[in-house]
């Protein structure tokens, strides 16, 4: 008797250890929170070329095959109707807005909806912006990139890219404007906040699996970078880099090495017109 309760005492602590390990790890796999561990300084001890050696859980920063931000370049990509169009099914709920040192965020605490790849869903999570852009298009570096992050039941991670000139303000970042000059790390109530207010810009994308383009930098993101470019105000992007820490350094990851397949959804009666 004495044999089976040790047992049973075995595997239920194994089980607990198990769920303990799959907790930790699910949780490593998304951006970290606290954002004063690193920098954006090239050259600095804590700057992008040395985030993998920072922290144990960061090492893909620095050995990772499959890191984002990347040039995307029209000539390489491969153009793929049968992708098919995006899916959103965002809905009004419960937001805040947070200073997080290096970017400022909006996180919903309800559900939002969010978007289907491969019949998957993924809810929203939260946005934030980079000043300037992380991604660049044919080599060309824009004023800035909003991410908008989901994640599905696996802990799996969708960013939708959308990428800024400057131009005409931007709808979103006016809504949110009055509070920029007082957000801090403790984050500011915003009441029910609609995703659709963003607005997804057109109906091209460019597809294409890579990573966070922050610490852990986890390589289980499947990145959706809108081809059409929107347009934002210099005082809307000196006012998002005004609130945060880096200053004219920016909160830019640099490009990534290593050339990836990259698909370009186009409706096939695009496709015809080529």
């Amino acid at each position: 008797m004495a044999l089976k309760n040790n047992n049973l005492a075995l595997i239920l602590f194994n089980c607990l250890l198990l769920s303990s390990l799959l907790v930790t790890v699910n949780a490593n796999r998304l951006e970290v929170e606290d954002q004063s561990t690193f920098s954006y300084v090239w050259g600095a001890p804590d700057g992008p070329q040395n985030w993998g050696n920072l922290n144990p859980n960061w090492t893909l920063c620095g050995t990772g095959t499959m890191q984002s931000p990347i040039n995307i370049v029209d000539y390489r990509v491969t153009i793929s109707p049968s992708l098919g169009g995006l899916i959103t099914n965002y809905t009004a709920a419960p937001a805040s807005i947070r200073n997080r040192g290096h970017d400022i965020q909006v996180s919903w605490t309800g559900d939002a909806g969010g978007i289907v790849i491969n019949n998957d869903e993924y809810k929203l999570q939260q946005c934030h912006w980079h000043t300037p852009s992380e991604h660049t298009l044919n080599y060309e570096r824009f004023r800035m990139e909003l991410h908008l992050v989901h994640t599905n039941a696996q802990e799996d991670i969708a960013v939708i890219g959308i990428l800024f000139r400057l131009g005409a303000p931007d709808p979103f970042l006016t809504y949110l404007s009055p509070y920029l000059p007082f957000v801090d790390t403790e984050g500011i109530d915003l009441g029910d906040v609609d995703p659709s207010l963003i607005g997804i810009p057109g109906v091209q994308y460019y597809r294409y699996n890579g990573s966070l383009t922050t610490p852990p930098c986890s390589e289980n993101v499947s990145w959706t970078v809108m081809r059409t470019v929107r347009t934002a105000s210099w005082s809307q992007i000196r006012a998002l880099r005004n609130a945060i820490h880096d200053g004219s350094a920016g909160n830019a990851r640099p490009i990534q090495p290593g050339r990836r397949t990259v698909y370009l959804y186009q409706p096939t009666s695009l496709v015809s017109e080529m």
